[in-house]
Protein backbone atom coordinates (compact mmCIF):
# COMPACT_ATOMS: atom_id res chain seq x y z
CA UNK A 1 0.00 0.00 0.00
CA UNK A 2 1.19 3.35 -1.08
CA UNK A 3 2.43 5.81 1.65
CA UNK A 4 -0.02 8.98 0.57
CA UNK A 5 -3.22 6.50 0.99
CA UNK A 6 -2.23 4.98 4.63
CA UNK A 7 -1.51 8.98 5.18
CA UNK A 8 -5.00 9.81 3.53
CA UNK A 9 -6.74 6.74 5.60
CA UNK A 10 -5.45 8.06 8.79
CA UNK A 11 -6.25 11.48 7.53
CA UNK A 12 -10.01 10.70 7.28
CA UNK A 13 -10.15 8.40 10.57
CA UNK A 14 -8.56 11.46 12.20
CA UNK A 15 -10.96 13.83 10.97
CA UNK A 16 -14.01 11.84 11.30
CA UNK A 17 -12.67 11.55 15.03
CA UNK A 18 -12.96 15.59 15.19
CA UNK A 19 -16.39 15.62 14.14
CA UNK A 20 -17.61 13.34 16.51
CA UNK A 21 -15.49 14.90 19.60
CA UNK A 22 -15.80 18.26 18.19
CA UNK A 23 -19.59 17.26 18.19
CA UNK A 24 -19.57 16.27 21.96
CA UNK A 25 -17.62 18.78 23.04
CA UNK A 26 -19.60 21.72 21.62
CA UNK A 27 -22.70 21.05 23.36
CA UNK A 28 -22.13 23.42 26.28
CA UNK A 29 -19.85 25.58 24.38
CA UNK A 30 -19.27 28.13 22.02
CA UNK A 31 -18.33 27.24 18.63
CA UNK A 32 -15.46 30.02 18.32
CA UNK A 33 -14.22 29.49 21.31
CA UNK A 34 -14.36 26.18 21.23
CA UNK A 35 -12.22 26.26 17.63
CA UNK A 36 -10.23 28.40 19.11
CA UNK A 37 -8.98 26.23 22.39
CA UNK A 38 -8.76 23.62 19.67
CA UNK A 39 -6.38 25.27 17.29
CA UNK A 40 -4.06 26.39 20.59
CA UNK A 41 -3.76 22.84 21.40
CA UNK A 42 -3.07 22.11 17.46
CA UNK A 43 -0.44 24.48 17.49
CA UNK A 44 1.29 23.15 20.70
CA UNK A 45 0.69 19.82 19.37
CA UNK A 46 2.86 20.36 16.16
CA UNK A 47 5.54 22.36 17.10
CA UNK A 48 5.80 19.57 19.47
CA UNK A 49 6.23 17.10 16.41
CA UNK A 50 8.68 19.81 14.58
CA UNK A 51 10.95 18.75 17.76
CA UNK A 52 10.62 15.77 18.11
CA UNK A 53 11.94 15.57 14.39
CA UNK A 54 14.13 17.45 14.84
CA UNK A 55 13.42 19.89 11.94
CA UNK A 56 13.17 23.23 14.09
CA UNK A 57 15.90 24.62 12.53
CA UNK A 58 14.08 24.22 9.26
CA UNK A 59 12.44 27.76 10.40
CA UNK A 60 15.04 29.77 8.84
CA UNK A 61 14.71 28.20 5.11
CA UNK A 62 10.72 28.98 5.92
CA UNK A 63 11.36 32.72 7.20
CA UNK A 64 13.40 33.25 3.92
CA UNK A 65 11.06 32.36 1.32
CA UNK A 66 7.97 35.31 1.12
CA UNK A 67 5.97 33.90 -1.06
CA UNK A 68 6.21 30.71 1.30
CA UNK A 69 5.02 32.53 3.71
CA UNK A 70 2.51 34.57 2.30
CA UNK A 71 0.70 31.51 0.90
CA UNK A 72 0.76 29.38 4.16
CA UNK A 73 -0.74 32.34 6.09
CA UNK A 74 -3.24 32.20 3.46
CA UNK A 75 -3.48 28.76 4.01
CA UNK A 76 -4.09 28.86 7.35
CA UNK A 77 -6.96 31.39 7.42
CA UNK A 78 -8.76 29.32 4.99
CA UNK A 79 -8.28 26.58 7.63
CA UNK A 80 -9.78 29.00 10.58
CA UNK A 81 -12.25 29.73 8.38
CA UNK A 82 -12.96 25.97 7.74
CA UNK A 83 -13.00 24.89 11.22
CA UNK A 84 -14.83 27.86 12.51
CA UNK A 85 -17.83 27.48 10.12
CA UNK A 86 -17.72 23.69 10.43
CA UNK A 87 -17.51 23.63 14.48
CA UNK A 88 -20.53 26.21 13.98
CA UNK A 89 -22.42 23.81 11.74
CA UNK A 90 -21.99 21.12 14.00
CA UNK A 91 -22.91 22.69 16.98
CA UNK A 92 -26.55 23.39 15.42
CA UNK A 93 -26.52 20.36 12.96
CA UNK A 94 -26.38 17.01 12.64
CA UNK A 95 -22.81 15.36 12.15
CA UNK A 96 -24.36 12.69 9.66
CA UNK A 97 -25.43 16.27 7.51
CA UNK A 98 -23.00 18.17 8.20
CA UNK A 99 -19.64 15.94 7.65
CA UNK A 100 -20.85 15.05 4.14
CA UNK A 101 -21.47 18.71 3.38
CA UNK A 102 -17.99 19.28 4.34
CA UNK A 103 -16.40 16.75 2.17
CA UNK A 104 -17.80 18.70 -0.67
CA UNK A 105 -14.53 19.93 -0.56
CA UNK A 106 -13.08 17.06 -2.37
CA UNK A 107 -15.03 18.27 -5.53
CA UNK A 108 -14.35 21.93 -4.89
CA UNK A 109 -9.86 20.87 -4.73
CA UNK A 110 -10.41 19.19 -7.75
CA UNK A 111 -12.04 21.61 -9.80
CA UNK A 112 -9.75 24.40 -8.37
CA UNK A 113 -6.71 21.98 -8.97
CA UNK A 114 -7.99 21.80 -12.65
CA UNK A 115 -8.43 25.43 -13.52
CA UNK A 116 -5.57 26.74 -11.03
CA UNK A 117 -2.67 24.10 -12.20
CA UNK A 118 -3.82 22.61 -15.13
CA UNK A 119 -4.53 18.96 -13.67
CA UNK A 120 -6.46 17.23 -15.97
CA UNK A 121 -9.50 14.88 -14.64
CA UNK A 122 -9.94 11.81 -16.52
CA UNK A 123 -13.26 10.56 -17.36
CA UNK A 124 -13.42 8.29 -14.31
CA UNK A 125 -12.09 10.46 -12.32
CA UNK A 126 -15.26 13.34 -13.19
CA UNK A 127 -17.55 10.37 -13.25
CA UNK A 128 -15.92 10.04 -9.26
CA UNK A 129 -16.05 13.67 -8.25
CA UNK A 130 -19.54 13.94 -9.45
CA UNK A 131 -20.78 10.56 -7.20
CA UNK A 132 -18.92 12.10 -4.55
CA UNK A 133 -20.88 15.36 -4.96
CA UNK A 134 -24.59 13.53 -5.18
CA UNK A 135 -23.17 11.40 -2.69
CA UNK A 136 -22.01 13.73 -0.12
CA UNK A 137 -26.42 15.30 -0.93
CA UNK A 138 -27.80 12.21 -0.62
CA UNK A 139 -26.61 10.98 2.75
CA UNK A 140 -27.18 15.31 3.90
CA UNK A 141 -30.28 14.73 3.06
CA UNK A 142 -31.50 11.66 4.94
Amino acid sequence: MSAWLIYALLSAVAAAAVAILGKIGLQHLDANMATAIRSVVMAIFLVGVVIVQGKLQLIQSFIADKKAILVIVLSGIAGALSWLFYFMAIKVGKVSQVAPIDKLSVVFAVVFAAILFGEKISLWGGVGVAMIAIGAILVALN
